[in-house]
C-alpha cells in the first residue's frame, strides 16, 4: 500500500452506515424511531429527484464497459506525459515547481479516476463492467509498475532531494517517500543488480502463488457419522454433503474445520480434524515456504538490509525486527501468569468431562466456548433481536457525531445501485463539507463478498491552492430481510461494522497535502489503530444502550446485566489467544530474520515455549498452512497486535472513564487523523499521549477480567 508510485489506496475491511442523528444524551435512544420515519420520507424523496454529482469529487460511479476501458487509457496516458516531462528536466535544473510539483497534482487527479475504473469490479451488477474493469485493473498496475523502474525519472527526484530546496516539513517528507519508492525497487542499484533484483521478485512471485495454490488444491474429505459430530449445529450439520452411506463430509477448509474445534463434543473427532488440518501440504509447502524466504533475504541484501524482516520493517512505526521481538517478548512474558490459569482452568474442565485424556490443543477453542457458556449469560442468537442494522447505523452516526464532531447527512447522488446510500461529512461546528462516503450495504450477485473499505478519492493540495476532499466507500455483505427490509446484525457483525467505520472516519478527516500519503495511504502500522480503537464503544453500556433496540420496539435497548456480560466477555481468555497469535508472529519474525532456519524444528521449540507446554500434534506444522506469512503479511504478522496495543493505550488515557469526551475525540480527530501521513506516526502518538505507547493499557484490559 505504501510502495510504488500512483498506487489505488489499499482495501481495509467492512460494512456500512444510515442515517443523520443531532439528539444527545438519553434522548437518542427514543429518537430513533422518529429519526428513521424522517429518514424514509427524505429518501423516498431524493430516490424521485434527479442525481447530481457531487462538489468536489471527481469519482465517475456509472461508466460503462467501453467507457472504463477508455479512461483507464487516458490515464495511463496522461501520466506517460507527465512522468516524461519530469524526465526531460536537466539535472542541473531541478526545482520543486517541474519535478515535484507535477508528480504531486498527477497522483492527486489521477487517484479518483484510478478508482472509479477499479472499484466496478467489487460492485457493478454487469457482468461485462466486472470485467472491463479487472482488465483496467491489470492495465494500470502494469503502468504503474513500468512508472516505479523508470531510472529517468527518479535521477530527476533524487536530483531535487540532494538539493535540499527549502520545503515545508510535509513536503519534504512527501519527497523522501518518493525517492525512497524508487529505491526500494532497485533504482539506485546498478543495472545488472536491477535485473537480479527483478528476477528475485519473479521467483518470489512463483513461490508465493504455488504455496496458496497447494493449499487451495487439498481437497481431502474425511466422513464422520452424526454421533462423532455431536454438538455441532444442526444448521452447520443440514449445509454438509453427505457420502453413500449417510456420513457427513467434513473438509479440511477453515470454516469446516473452526466448525469442529469449537462446537464439537467428541474429543476424539476434534483430535483427527484438527491432526488433518495441521498436516495439509506437509513437506510440500514447508519445501516452497524455505526457498522462498531464501529468496526474499536476497531480495532484501541486493537493496541492502541484512535480512528481509529489516527491509519490511523499515517503512513501518517499528522501525526494526529488534523492536518487534523485544515488543512480542514483553506481551508475552506479561501474559504467562494469566494465560497459565486459564489452561488451568480448561484442563480442569476436560478432565471433568473427558477423564484423564491429555489437553491438546485441539481442545483449545471447545473448551474455551464451554466455559464461556456457563461464565456469561449470553445467547447470541437472542442479542441479535437487538440490532437491526438501522438502528445500529444511527447509533453509530451519533457516537461519531459526539466525539468526532462530524455530521453525516444523506443526499441524492449518482449511485451504481438502489441499495447503494450518498452522505455528505460536515464539520458539526461549522457545516464546512470534510468529504463523502459511499455504504453498499447489501448482498446481490456478483458483489465482492468480503466487507471493506476502499479510498476513492484522497485528501490533496492541488496546484491552483484548492482542497481534494477525500471519498471513502463501506461495502458489505449483510442480508435483506424476506420482506425487503434491512435485517438484523450479529453482534460479531456489529463490531465489524465500527471497526470499518474507523477507516472512514479515518479517510474523511485526513488533511494531508498530498495524495500519496493521506488518507489509508499511511503506515500500515497505523492504518488499523482507528478502528481497533472505534471496536471499544461495542463493549460500553453508554453505547451499547445507543446502538440497540429490540426488533418489535426499537425503544427498549439491551439491559444492563446483559451490557455487562458483554464488555467482560470480550476478554475472555484472551491471554491463552493472544499466546497463540504471538506464536505465529514470533515464527514469521524468526524466519524472516536468520538464515537456513529448520522451520520443522523452530515450531516443535516454538509452540511448547509460548503455549505453556502445550505440544505441537504430532506429525503437524502450522508452516506448511500459514498463508499470512506468505502473502500480504511477510515480516509483518505482528502489526495487528501493534496496533492493538496502540488503540487500547489511546482508549485508556483519553476515553475509558468517559466515552462520550468530544474533547478528546476532537483531539484524536485534529492532531492525530488529520497529520499522520503528514509526520511520522510515532511522533503524532506520542505527541497525542504526552509520552510513547506503552503495552501496560493493553496487558491491564486482558488481566483485569478475572479480577
Amino acid at each position: 500500500m505504501t510502495e510504488s508510485e500512483g498506487k489505488r489506496a489499499k482495501m481495509v475491511k467492512e460494512k456500512k452506515g444510515g442515517s443523520l442523528l443531532v439528539f444527545t444524551g438519553g434522548a437518542a435512544v427514543l429518537a430513533i424511531a422518529a429519526n428513521l420515519a424522517i429518514t424514509a420520507l427524505k429518501h423516498r424523496k431524493e430516490k424521485n429527484a434527479k442525481k447530481k454529482d457531487l462538489a468536489g469529487s471527481k469519482v465517475r460511479v456509472n461508466l460503462s464497459a467501453p467507457e472504463i476501458l477508455k479512461l483507464s487509457e487516458q490515464i495511463i496516458a496522461n501520466s506517460k506525459k507527465v512522468h516524461n516531462s519530469v524526465a526531460s528536466v536537466p539535472l542541473d535544473k531541478v526545482t520543486y515547481a517541474n519535478v515535484i510539483e507535477p508528480l504531486a497534482e498527477l497522483q492527486a487527479q489521477q487517484f479518483p479516476l484510478v478508482q472509479s475504473c477499479v472499484f466496478q469490479k467489487m460492485v457493478s451488477t454487469r457482468e461485462d463492467v466486472r470485467k472491463a474493469s479487472a482488465e483496467a485493473e491489470r492495465r494500470i498496475d502494469d503502468h504503474f509498475d513500468a512508472c516505479s523502474k523508470r531510472e529517468d525519472v527518479y535521477l530527476v527526484i533524487k536530483a531535487f532531494a540532494v538539493r535540499g530546496e527549502k520545503m515545508n516539513a510535509e513536503g519534504r517528507r512527501f519527497v523522501q517517500t518518493l525517492v525512497r519508492d524508487f529505491e526500494r525497487n532497485g533504482l539506485n542499484l546498478t543495472a545488472s543488480k536491477r535485473e537480479e533484483l527483478q528476477r528475485i521478485r519473479a521467483e518470489i512471485d512463483e513461490l508465493s502463488i504455488k504455496y496458496i495454490q497447494n493449499l487451495n488444491d487439498d481437497t481431502k474429505i474425511f466422513l464422520f457419522s452424526e454421533s462423532e459430530l455431536v454438538g455441532l449445529p444442526l444448521e452447520f450439520l443440514k449445509e454438509l454433503d453427505k457420502s453413500e452411506n449417510g456420513k457427513f463430509k467434513i473438509s479440511l477448509r477453515s470454516h469446516h474445520v473452526a466448525a469442529v474445534l469449537q462446537f464439537c463434543k467428541v474429543g476424539t473427532t476434534r483430535k483427527m480434524v484438527a491432526g488433518a488440518y495441521g498436516k495439509r501440504c506437509g513437506d510440500t509447502n514447508i519445501s516452497v515456504l524455505e526457498s522462498l524466504v531464501q529468496q526474499r533475504h536476497k531480495y532484501a541484501r541486493l537493496l541492502g538490509f541484512s535480512c528481509y524482516a529489516e527491509y519490511a520493517i523499515d517503512v513501518r512505526m517499528a522501525k526494526t525486527p529488534k523492536k518487534v521481538f523485544e515488543f512480542l517478548k514483553d506481551i508475552s512474558a506479561s501474559l504467562t501468569d494469566l494465560a497459565t490459569k486459564e489452561l488451568n482452568m480448561l484442563k480442569d474442565l476436560k478432565k471433568k468431562e473427558e477423564g484423564e485424556l491429555p489437553f491438546g490443543i485441539e481442545d483449545l477453542l471447545y473448551y474455551v466456548k464451554r466455559i464461556e457458556e456457563q461464565s456469561y449469560d449470553l445467547d447470541f442468537g437472542e442479542i441479535k433481536q437487538y440490532f437491526p442494522i438501522s438502528v445500529v447505523l444511527s447509533g453509530i452516526f451519533k457516537i461519531v457525531q459526539d466525539l468526532f464532531g462530524l455530521r453525516f447527512e444523506e443526499i441524492s447522488g449518482d449511485v451504481w445501485h438502489s441499495d447503494v446510500r450518498v452522505f455528505t461529512v460536515l464539520d458539526l461546528g461549522s457545516s464546512e463539507l470534510l468529504g463523502y462516503c459511499y455504504l453498499d450495504l447489501f448482498a446481490r450477485e456478483g458483489k465482492y463478498d468480503h466487507t471493506c473499505v476502499l479510498a476513492l478519492q484522497n485528501s490533496a493540495l492541488t496546484i491552483s491552492g484548492a482542497k481534494q476532499i477525500p471519498v471513502a466507500l463501506l461495502i458489505s455483505q449483510y442480508q435483506k430481510e424476506t420482506d425487503g427490509s434491512s435485517g438484523l446484525l450479529r453482534f460479531s457483525e456489529v463490531v465489524s461494522l465500527f471497526h470499518e467505520f474507523g477507516h472512514v472516519v479515518q479517510q474523511i478527516c485526513n488533511r494531508a497535502s498530498f495524495a500519496r500519503i493521506s488518507g489509508l495511504c499511511v503506515d500500515p502500522d497505523f492504518v488499523e489503530i482507528p478502528s481497533l480503537l472505534l471496536e471499544n464503544w461495542c463493549y460500553e453500556s453508554y453505547s451499547l444502550k445507543l446502538i440497540s433496540g429490540f426488533h418489535q420496539d426499537i425503544t427498549k435497548p439491551l439491559k444492563d446485566d446483559i451490557c455487562n456480560s458483554i464488555k467482560r466477555w470480550r476478554t475472555s481468555f484472551s491471554a491463552l489467544k493472544l499466546k497463540q497469535d504471538i506464536l505465529c508472529c514470533l515464527f514469521d519474525q524468526i524466519i524472516h530474520s536468520t538464515d537456513n532456519i529448520d522451520v520443522h524444528e523452530l515450531f516443535k521449540h516454538l509452540h511448547p515455549m509460548e503455549m505453556l507446554g502445550l505440544p505441537i500434534p504430532e506429525g503437524t506444522n502450522p508452516a506448511s498452512y500459514f498463508p499470512s506469512t506468505v502473502i500480504g503479511y511477510e515480516a509483518a504478522c505482528y502489526s495487528r497486535i501493534w496496533s492493538e496495543v496502540c488503540a487500547a493505550d489511546i482508549f485508556a488515557s483519553k476515553f475509558c472513564n468517559d466515552v462520550s469526551n468530544q474533547h478528546a475525540g476532537m483531539q484524536f480527530r485534529n492532531n492525530v487523523l488529520a497529520t499522520v501521513g503528514m509526520k511520522d506516526p510515532n511522533d503524532v502518538l506520542s505527541d497525542f499521549l504526552g509520552r510513547e505507547p506503552s503495552i501496560q493499557a493493553y496487558i491491564e484490559n486482558k488481566v483485569n477480567y478475572v479480577s
